[in-house]
C-alpha cells in the first residue's frame, strides 16, 4: 500500500510538472507572439519642436527602406488626452504610410507624457496653429519630401484640418476620419445616438435633452463653472477645465475653411458612429469641395467611430486581444488599405 501510494504519488507530481511547464511554454509564446505583432517596419526618432512658447514633443516615424526625401503625413489628434501613437492604435497606419513612401509626424498634446502644458486650455485655433508649427518644424528636415506633405486628422481634427489646409500652402492632401461639421450639431447628435444605442426611454431622452439645452444655455451665456454647477447640481458632469474647453469651441463649424480647401481629400466614414452624423458630414464635404478640390469618400460599414470594427468594439476581451495578438485588425477591412493607396497616387 505504502509503495503504490508513492507511485501515484510520484505519478501526480510528474503530471503537475508537465502541466506546469506546458503552461510556461505557452505564456512564453505568446509574449514571443505579441512582441512580434506589435514589431512595425518603421524606424521612430524622438523629436520636439516649438509652436511659440509651448514645447511639444513627438515622434517622426519613417520608412525603414530608402534614403528618403519622403513625403509626410502629419497627424492631427481627435478629443481626449493623447500622446504621438495613440498609445500606439496609429502604428499600424504609420506602417501602412511608410510603405507606400511616407513618414509620420505626430506628437503628444499639451500635458501628455511630460510635454508641458494642458491640451483642455487650447481653441480650436490653438490647435490649427499647433499643427502649422509641426509643419513649418518638418520644413528643416532634409529626408522630407516637401512636395508631398499632408494632413491626416479624425474626429475633432474635422474643425482643425481644413483651416490648415486651407492657409498653408505645404498642405497638398487631407486625410479626414470621422469628422464633424458642427459642434452643437455633432454634440446633440452624438446624445440622441447614445441614448437609442442605450434603448433609453422616451422619458429619459426627453430628460437628456432637457438638461443639454440648459447648458448649452450657459455656455452661451458666458456662464461660469460655479454658475454652470448651481443651476444642475448633480447633473452637472463636466469638471471646470472640460468647462472652459467647451466655452472656447462650442461655436466653431468646419463649413467656411472647407469651401476654401483646394487640395484632394479623402473622407472616411464609418457606419456605426454614433459621435458624428456622418450623413450630414459627406453631404456637406460634397456640397463645400464639389466642383474646388477633389473628394474621395469611403464607407466602412462594419466600423465604429474610431475605424475599430464594431464587431470588436463591441468586446473588452476581444478589444484587448486583438491589441495584442493582431492589432492591424482593429481597424475595418479596408481602412489602412485606402489610405496606402490614396497616398502612393499623390
Amino acid at each position: 500500500m505504502k509503495l503504490g501510494s508513492t507511485m501515484r504519488r510520484h505519478r501526480g507530481l510528474t503530471i503537475g510538472a508537465a502541466i506546469v511547464a506546458l503552461l510556461l511554454l505557452v505564456g512564453v509564446g505568446a509574449a514571443v507572439y505579441a512582441d512580434y505583432a506589435n514589431t512595425y517596419d518603421l524606424d521612430e526618432e524622438r523629436i520636439a519642436f516649438q509652436d511659440g512658447a509651448q514645447r511639444l514633443d513627438g515622434v517622426l516615424a519613417k520608412p525603414t527602406r530608402g534614403h528618403g526625401p519622403y513625403g509626410l503625413v502629419v497627424l492631427v489628434h481627435g478629443d481626449g488626452a493623447m500622446n504621438a501613437t495613440n498609445d500606439g492604435f496609429y502604428r499600424p497606419q504609420m506602417e501602412a504610410y511608410a510603405r507606400a513612401g511616407y513618414a509620420t509626424l505626430s506628437w503628444n498634446k499639451p500635458g501628455v507624457d511630460g510635454t508641458p502644458g494642458n491640451w483642455l486650455d487650447q481653441s480650436m485655433d490653438d490647435r490649427v496653429r499647433e499643427a502649422e508649427a509641426a509643419i513649418a518644424w518638418s520644413r528643416s528636415r532634409p529626408d522630407v519630401d516637401h512636395a508631398r506633405v499632408g494632413l491626416w486628422g479624425a474626429s475633432q481634427a474635422g474643425w482643425v484640418v481644413p483651416k490648415v489646409a486651407a492657409r498653408t500652402p505645404d498642405v497638398r492632401f487631407v486625410i479626414a476620419v470621422s469628422p464633424a461639421i458642427n459642434w452643437l450639431r455633432q454634440g446633440r447628435y452624438n446624445l440622441l445616438a447614445e441614448l437609442r444605442a442605450d434603448h433609453a426611454s422616451q422619458a429619459r431622452i426627453d430628460d437628456e435633452v432637457r438638461r443639454s439645452d440648459r447648458t448649452r444655455q450657459l455656455i452661451q451665456e458666458g456662464a461660469t463653472h460655479e454658475q454652470y454647477r448651481a443651476a444642475l447640481g448633480d447633473a452637472a458632469d463636466m469638471p471646470a477645465d472640460r468647462w472652459a474647453f467647451v466655452r472656447k469651441n462650442f461655436a466653431v463649424d468646419a463649413s467656411a475653411d472647407l469651401a476654401r480647401v483646394r487640395v484632394p481629400v479623402l473622407l472616411m466614414l464609418a457606419g456605426h458612429d454614433v459621435n458624428v452624423d456622418v450623413a450630414e458630414t459627406e453631404t456637406e464635404y460634397r456640397r463645400l469641395l464639389g466642383g474646388r478640390a477633389e473628394l474621395t469618400v469611403r464607407h466602412y460599414p462594419g466600423a465604429a467611430h474610431s475605424m475599430v470594427r464594431k464587431d470588436i468594439e463591441d468586446s473588452r476581451l476581444d478589444t484587448y486581444f486583438t491589441a495584442i495578438f493582431a492589432p492591424r485588425d482593429l481597424f475595418a477591412p479596408g481602412y489602412l488599405g485606402d489610405q496606402r493607396r490614396f497616398l502612393a497616387g499623390r
